[in-house]
């Protein structure tokens, strides 16, 4: 029952992914936005890509439990 629950919740985690990192939201940002001279685009795209893989990885490590 686990296994399937934890793969459950992977496949809802790449589908959440796949719509926050699509095109129709990612062209809601400012592209000239910029916060202390940095632009805030690439952050925010970066920022959204490491709590995916930070979330995949914590769901890996307590699907055993």
């Amino acid at each position: 029952m686990h296994r399937t629950r934890g793969s459950q919740r992977l496949l809802a985690l790449f589908f959440a992914g796949m719509m926050v990192l699509n095109y129709p939201l990612l062209a809601l940002w400012d592209p000239q936005a910029s916060l202390f001279g940095l632009p805030l685009f690439p952050l925010a795209l970066f920022g959204l890509w490491a709590i995916l893989i930070a979330t995949m990885a914590w769901l890996l490590e307590h699907s055993g439990d």
